[in-house]
């Protein structure tokens, strides 16, 4: 394991550094977690509990940042997030881009295009018309479909599938096992002389279209537009376990938080944040800039810049107002039996 001295992680990210510089460290780690010869990262003073129990010696910070502990080390820094991510890249903590080259295992099929330096790892499939651009990097198992478009320096994790036709933008980071273009959820009912008696199947003939910058995060699924495309605005980033329904339209910027499930033909503005577990139902439309707390379920349009959340959610104050009056309501129960038990008596009298 190689160790880095104070001085030298200080002068690769550009910090001031306070305390020992010849100190010498292993490797970043979390603040409850790091060992005496590991550097960690305090970014906030709401980590004062786990920072008066770390047994780091040395700490990443923000310049202007107090630090309520003496005796350790520190690398201020004007941007204490990035610092940190230079750090995990020299202590080859971050996962390997492959390199260039097409591995012996892969299948491409007649007329593939490939840029300059792309790499292709084992097993993958990649299929007829698909255009590759320059850099462009598939981990193991990738499947392309035929007529995929992948822009350039975008990385493609491990089993992700893209289905016929679906664009790829440039400098694009999609993790292992998204699958982007399955059929979007669309069932005709067959009704007989008993009622409903079968379903049949609505065909998706559109396409998705992943603009520049977008992250989609593990296991996310995008479905394809029924006649037009399916669309993921320039960077936009979507955590794991993502659905998007077919014909959903997400804006530039967008941020849609694990588990979040969009119901076809919805659109979700620029800059919009969808907290982790919310559903929003279909054919609406999502403001520019709203936020959605946590497993909120959505079944009304949201106007730009508003807080929404509960079941059905609405407005963050009505909602709170309306919780308050709910905690209540066993105090407002009891008034109410025993001014009934009250009357009762005094009907008896």
């Amino acid at each position: 394991m190689s160790h880095r001295s104070l001085r030298e992680l200080a002068a690769l990210c550009g910090a001031s550094l306070e305390g020992d510089p010849e100190l010498r460290v292993s490797g970043p780690a979390a603040l409850a977690e790091a060992g005496p010869d590991e550097i960690s990262f305090f970014g906030h003073a709401r980590y004062a509990r786990e920072l008066a129990a770390t047994r780091a010696r040395a700490l990443v910070v923000p310049r202007t940042l107090a630090v309520p502990r003496e005796g350790l080390s520190l690398l201020r820094c004007d941007d204490a997030n990035r610092a940190f991510q230079l750090l995990l890249g020299v202590f080859d903590r971050l996962p390997l881009r492959p390199a260039a080259g097409v591995h012996p295992t892969a299948q491409l099929a007649p007329g593939v295009e490939l840029g300059p330096d792309v790499s292709i790892g084992a097993g993958c499939v990649i299929g007829a018309g698909c255009v590759l651009g320059a850099r462009a990097a598939l981990h193991p198992n990738v499947v392309l479909s035929r007529n995929v478009r992948v822009g350039a320096d975008t990385e493609l994790r491990s089993g992700v599938v893209a289905y016929d036709g679906i664009s790829i933008g440039a400098r694009c980071l999609v993790h292992a096992g998204a699958v982007i273009g399955s059929d979007g959820f669309g069932f005709d009912p067959l009704v007989g002389p008993r009622g409903i008696e079968g379903w049949n199947k609505v065909p998706h003939a559109g396409t998705v279209v992943i603009e520049d910058e977008v992250e989609i995060g593990a296991n996310c699924a995008i479905d394809r537009g029924r006649f037009g495309a399916t669309r993921i605005g320039r960077g936009a980033k979507l955590d794991n376990l993502v659905h998007v329904g077919h014909n959903v339209q997400v804006g530039e910027g967008a941020l849609l938080i694990a588990q979040v499930g969009v119901g076809g033909s919805t659109s979700i503005g620029r800059g919009a944040i969808l907290a982790g577990q919310v559903g929003i139902s279909t054919h609406l439309k999502i403001g520019d800039g709203a936020r959605i707390a946590p497993a909120s379920a959505v079944f009304e349009d949201v106007p730009a810049g508003a807080d929404y959340m509960g079941w059905w959610a609405r407005p963050k104050g009505e909602f709170m107002r309306t919780l308050a009056l709910e905690r209540k309501l066993g105090e407002m129960h009891d008034r109410l039996k025993k001014l009934e038990r009250e009357l009762e008596k005094r009907g008896e009298a």
